[in-house]
Formats: structure tokens, sequence, C-alpha cells
């Protein structure tokens, strides 16, 4: 929901803000999204699959938002916060995928 609400600060400029408004929302939102489907998964292989499809989209979500930092799109305690929680959700959600990699089939 922070993704959301900082995507709607980006869109009040036009141009290249709206852009990476766009790219972040798709991939922020994605995330989630992908988590969700996993928990209703009915296999480990789906399981697993929707979660390195999360942990992808957290990846290119972290991409973007180093790209709003280092180009000084936007700056501030919220992009501070952002960037920390999507290291710390790519953190998690790998950990979890190569938990379950590891782990021998049923």
């Amino acid at each position: 929901m922070r993704i959301v609400r900082f995507c709607r600060t980006l869109d009040e400029k036009p141009g290249v803000n709206w852009t990476l408004s766009r790219q972040l929302l798709r991939s922020g939102t994605s995330v989630g999204a992908n988590v969700e489907e996993g928990k209703g998964s009915q296999s480990r292989a789906d399981f697993c699959s929707k979660y390195s499809i999360a942990l992808k989209e957290a990846r290119e979500s972290l991409y973007w938002l180093r790209v709003i930092k280092e180009t000084n799109t936007a700056a501030g305690v919220e992009l501070a916060g952002l960037l920390q929680e999507a290291d710390e959700i790519v953190r998690v959600l790998t950990a979890i995928v190569k938990k379950v990699k590891a782990k021998p089939a049923d």
C-alpha cells in the first residue's frame, strides 16, 4: 500500500516521474499479488513458482526505487523507508524460496 501512495506523489509531476511511477507501481503491487497466489497454491511446486515470481518483482521494485533515488526524482524519509522495506522483502522472499527449493519433495 505504501508503494501505491508513493506512486501517487510521483504522478503529480509529468514526464519521467510518471513513467517511473508506472514501472514501480506494476512491480510493487505484483509482489503482494503473487504472495497471495502462493498462499493458495495447490502444490509445493506451485508455491515455489509464485514466491519466485514475487521475489523477481520485489527485486525489480528495489531497482526502480534505486533509480528514483539516484536520479533525484524523489527523496526523503518515505523513499528511504521504501528502499529499506524492499530490501527486507527481497531478503525474506529469497530465504523462503531457497528453503522450499532445498527441501526434498514429499
